[in-house]
């Protein structure tokens, strides 16, 4: 039996939906019949986006209701899973079946489908965003029909319809691929020189299965480097120096005011996959909570340089910044994904909750990093102009012609859809 209630706000509290209902459906068929009979209708994962990349002015449908069943196919090394489960859900089950997905981002309470939506990624200069990992798609159309999309089936098209910020369709199952099940170190090191990760920056992100820096940009050291390391791989001695920064002695926060219990075990202790390669636990409020995120990808060959033109604004963004994070991502074929074609490293902004301030802030990180192409996360704020973000994805015309082509009358195809990638009013 479906539900309709009031859409409410995102999990930041910074972005009221304005959709006229919220949609809860139990079954595909109630999904379907949801879909065909809206004018406007839009996929609403588990609300952790700071832009308005998911709302809608008159339908939105929440999956969370919908089977998240687990099918795993041992000989492809494939799991097939209702699109609205979250990785805090779904990581378990893999594991207990001895499988791992590749990366997971830094927090396991985001849902599968709006994360493969938006290229949410982790870290790793080996390591694809999250939707790297889909081989499939299956998804709801304008007309409530049932459509499949694989990478074997469908080649470029495949490539252009995966991280595609709900404008295809609503996605119901979603296919991944999976690696054995593997165990990790995580050990954190602090004050790391600034002059060193400059000399020695490919060195140290490729230290570990998954390497994040974290600094507030304040002084001429990164405040914490994050070693999340494959049991079997070489690893840095933790009780030695690491390019000039220290072990931690006691486990950390990366905001390093607040207490370490939300954060996942440190201090070298092995453990699961899942329960190291995220920064934070799914039964604890992520990051600091009441806050507002931004984040640019820039491609790697500019890291040292973007870096040093963020580290000049320091006095302009430490009024209102609360942490930043450093992270390498590998490159991918996905259209619409900031990682296209070119392997990247991304600069994420943790802001206070002061939207006038960060409003204020953004133009200036933008300026700096505008020598070096940066294209903004889908799911976080930013203020580029949609000319200057449609001139840096190449594919965006072969994107537009796929939308058409599932979606001739726009139906998903939501204001933020529109701004960006259409260039139109909606």
């Amino acid at each position: 039996m479906t539900h309709t209630e009031s859409p409410g706000y995102n999990w930041a509290g910074n972005l009221s939906y304005r959709a006229a209902r919220l949609h809860r459906p139990e079954t595909p068929d109630e999904l379907r019949a949801i879909v065909a009979q809206s004018r406007k209708v839009h996929a609403l994962g588990s609300r952790h986006s700071f832009s308005d990349v998911a709302d809608c002015e008159a339908d939105l449908v929440s999956l969370e209701r919908m089977p998240h069943a687990l099918t795993i196919d041992r000989e492809r090394r494939t799991a097939t899973v209702g699109a609205g489960i979250t990785y805090a859900q779904l990581c378990p089950q893999l594991h207990r079946a001895g499988f791992a997905l590749h990366n997971l981002a830094s927090l396991p309470h985001i849902s599968v489908a709006g994360a493969i939506a938006t290229a949410t990624h982790g870290s790793g200069d080996g390591n694809g965003n999250l939707a790297t990992a889909v081989s499939a798609i299956e998804l709801v159309t304008a007309e409530g029909d049932l459509v499949t999309l694989s990478r074997e089936r469908d080649g470029e098209r495949f490539d252009g319809a995966v991280v595609a910020l709900g404008a295809l369709g609503v996605v119901v199952r979603i296919t991944l691929n999976l690696l054995p099940a593997f165990e990790v170190r995580q050990q954190v090191y602090r004050r790391l020189p600034m002059a060193q990760l400059e000399a020695h920056f490919d060195a140290i992100m490729s230290s570990a299965y998954s390497v994040s820096l974290f600094t507030d940009w304040q002084t001429d050291f990164v405040n914490q480097v994050w070693l999340k390391q494959r049991i079997g791989d070489p690893a840095p001695d933790a009780a030695g120096e690491f390019f000039g920064a220290v072990p931690a002695t006691r486990p950390q926060h990366p905001i390093e005011t607040l207490p370490a219990e939300p954060c996942t075990t440190q201090m070298g202790v092995t453990g699961p996959w899942y329960e190291r390669l995220p920064h934070f636990r799914p039964d604890h409020v992520p990051s600091a909570g009441d806050e507002l995120q931004s984040e640019y990808f820039v491609p790697r060959r500019f890291a040292v340089e973007a870096m040093r033109a963020v580290a000049e604004l320091r006095a302009h963004i430490a009024p209102v910044l609360l942490i930043s994070e450093v992270r390498t991502i590998a490159a991918d074929r996905l259209w619409l994904s900031p990682c296209y074609d070119c392997a990247c490293v991304g600069l994420h902004f943790t802001w206070k909750k002061d939207w006038p301030a960060v409003q204020r802030a953004l133009p200036l990180v933008e300026a700096a990093l505008a020598p070096f192409e940066p294209r903004p996360h889908w799911g976080k704020l930013f203020t580029l102009p949609p000319a200057q973000l449609q001139a840096r994805y190449p594919r965006l015309a072969g994107f537009r012609a796929l939308a058409h082509a599932l979606d001739p009358q726009g139906k998903f195809r939501n204001a933020f859809v529109a701004r960006y990638l259409f260039d139109e009013a909606n």
